[in-house]
């Protein structure tokens, strides 16, 4: 399947100029499961280093070893082909040894939020069928609550000890269920390297993924092997000039293509901290998979403290910087930041969020000659459906999410469903390609209502291509306001806040009103500088709104400390309009 050239869909002769040469825009995808990806870098690394957490560094010799012993490790607790194990972890050195560990002994992996409350996670949990959850010592007093509302056999415990050793203990206390130390399974006998023979890559389930959840009910997006294998494949190749090969033992790995003049960074060289979730989509394709593929040395930091941050990203001389558009906004604020030796980062890398426009001059300001790059997916595409090309001398286009990734089709399609809209017309994004996901879990309605007959995705969000192909995001439907019969998107105030000096940070959304059905209202955090300071309601809306139509107008200004935000990063609108409803009495 190839990106279409008519005009509800993309221009593949414009994108011609932008796509990475030598990368084909179909490419052949092996047929293997997720753990050929982990199997292959071993081999081709060896001893360079994976991962560091709290300087202890992991070797991809050492992490394949753990991720085998994990997986004979669960095998002897009965744990097998088709078993979903519910992953409950933060970002630890532990981590991706348990991800690959629990795909190769034939399981499905389940990735669950560890700040999840008792309620929250005990609903995912039963929802997923889980048999197994791998948690953490500190978030213990929620397992423990959260377990006799579910159908989980076993519990395999780790902590911020296991960093460090591996075999240090760990509470395995009041539990109705057996439980076991990650040590024990780290112990196991890792010989046997093909656990995961028996999965067939098109119809096992990799990935048993819920969506965020930040506009309503978190819904299991079911993810065969095939699917994660092709989208780390599309995401990776795209980005760094490679095509897929199969190493001497039929395991999937890496081509680099692509010139070091149009791809600096060469696979095995790459070097960048990541704050993005291993639970989340854009974190366990493109953070952990992708950059095991690729040979990166990957910092782990437990929490996004932005001054550490700059401070490790010289320390590490760090080739890229990833996240959501929150992390670069609160980098930009760092004291000395221009001041930083930066000149290792060739590249800035964005996703969860578009990026605002003013927020990518500062960014280009901060270090001039990087490639400034945006991608746009969801949980139910795997991770990516489109890329701002990453080659040196690539189109990108600021306030775009790039072009379609290789076998990728975007369409714009009505609010209310119908053809295929004209070029530069806003509407549906819709997304055609090999890694849609199979379905909502046990949900066949609602992957109807998702997925059409003719293999669209229905994303929810509101977006437009221009003649190039390249995607703009607008907004999501569910985050339109409607005024006065007007729709109103967030996405065009909310730029212009950005470009207002001394906004920080902000977000529109709706506060109900009798009579025009909702009044656009901005929340905008200030920064940390005199012209943050001299910030007022009244100025921040006499600045946007000369800017805009009259029915777009914002009809107030809220200055809050902070904006709430997923651990994606995504900012949680659904918590700013209830605080409106709540306070209008709805």
């Amino acid at each position: 399947m190839t990106t279409t050239d008519t005009p509800a869909s993309t221009t593949p002769g414009a994108q011609g100029s932008t796509w990475p040469p030598g990368v084909p825009r179909a490419l052949d995808y092996p047929q293997v499961p997720v753990g050929s990806i982990l199997r292959a870098a071993v081999r081709r690394w060896g001893e360079q280093t994976a991962f560091i957490h709290h300087d202890v560094e992991l070797s991809f010799t050492e992490l394949g070893r753990r991720a085998h012993a994990v997986a004979a490790g669960l095998a002897e607790l009965g744990i097998g082909r088709g078993d979903v194990v519910a992953v409950h972890l933060p970002n630890c050195l532990q981590y991706p040894a348990v991800y690959y560990g629990v795909l190769l002994a034939g399981a499905t992996f389940s990735p669950t939020n560890p700040l999840l409350p008792p309620a929250g996670l005990a609903h995912q949990l039963s929802d997923a069928g889980a048999r197994a959850v791998v948690t953490w010592e500190p978030a213990l007093p929620v397992v423990r609550a959260a377990l006799p509302e579910t159908a989980v056999q076993t519990v395999v415990v780790t902590g911020p000890q296991h960093i460090a050793d591996p075999s240090a203990p760990v509470d395995l206390t009041g539990f109705g269920v057996p439980v076991v130390s990650l040590g024990e399974l780290f112990a196991a006998d890792p010989s046997d390297a093909h656990r995961d023979a028996a999965v067939d890559p098109a119809t096992d389930l990799a990935h048993l993924a819920y969506t965020g959840g930040t506009t309503g009910v978190s819904k299991g997006v079911e993810l065969p092997h095939r699917a994660v294998v092709t989208n780390v494949l599309q995401s990776t190749c795209f980005s760094s000039g490679a095509v897929p090969v199969l190493d001497e033992a039929g395991d999937v790995t890496l081509d680099q293509v692509g010139s070091p003049a149009e791809h600096p960074t060469r696979l095995g060289t790459a070097r960048l901290i990541n704050l993005t979730p291993w639970f989340h989509a854009m974190g366990v394709i493109g953070y952990l998979n992708g950059q095991v593929m690729a040979g990166s040395t990957v910092v782990l930091h437990d929490r996004f403290d932005p001054i550490a941050y700059v401070a490790d990203a010289v320390r590490y001389r760090v080739t890229g910087i990833g996240g959501a558009p929150p992390v670069f906004v609160a980098l930009l604020q760092v004291p000395g930041i221009a001041d930083a030796d930066l000149s290792s980062v060739r590249g800035f890398s964005s996703g969860a969020a578009p990026l605002p426009v003013p927020l990518i001059e500062r960014m280009k300001a901060l270090v001039p000659g990087a490639v400034i790059g945006e991608g746009y997916g969801l949980t139910e595409v795997t991770m990516q459906a489109t890329g701002n090309p990453s080659h040196t001398s690539g189109v990108r286009k600021p306030g775009t999410v790039g072009v379609p990734l290789p076998d990728t089709e975007i369409s714009i399609r009505p609010l209310g469903g119908g053809d295929p809209l004209p070029v530069g017309e806003r509407g549906e994004v819709c997304i055609r390609g090999p890694q849609v996901m199979r379905g909502y879990a046990r949900r066949p309605d609602a992957t109807a209502e998702a997925i059409d007959a003719d293999g669209w995705f229905h994303s929810g969000d509101v977006g437009v291509l221009d003649a190039d192909g390249y995607l703009s995001i607008v907004d999501r439907t569910k985050d339109m306001l409607l005024y006065k019969g007007y729709n109103v998107f967030p996405r065009e105030l909310e730029e212009l806040l950005f470009a207002t000096p001394g906004v920080g940070a902000a977000a529109v959304v709706g506060r109900p009103d009798p009579e025009a059905g909702e009044l656009p209202v901005a929340y905008v955090v200030r920064r940390a500088d005199a012209a943050g300071a001299a910030l007022t309601r009244e100025g921040v809306m006499a600045t946007v709104n000369e800017q805009v139509t009259p029915y777009k107008r914002l009809r107030d200004v809220v200055f809050v400390d902070a904006l709430p935000v997923s651990p994606a990063g995504k900012v949680l609108k659904r918590e700013l309009a209830a605080r409106e409803r709540e306070a209008v009495g709805g």
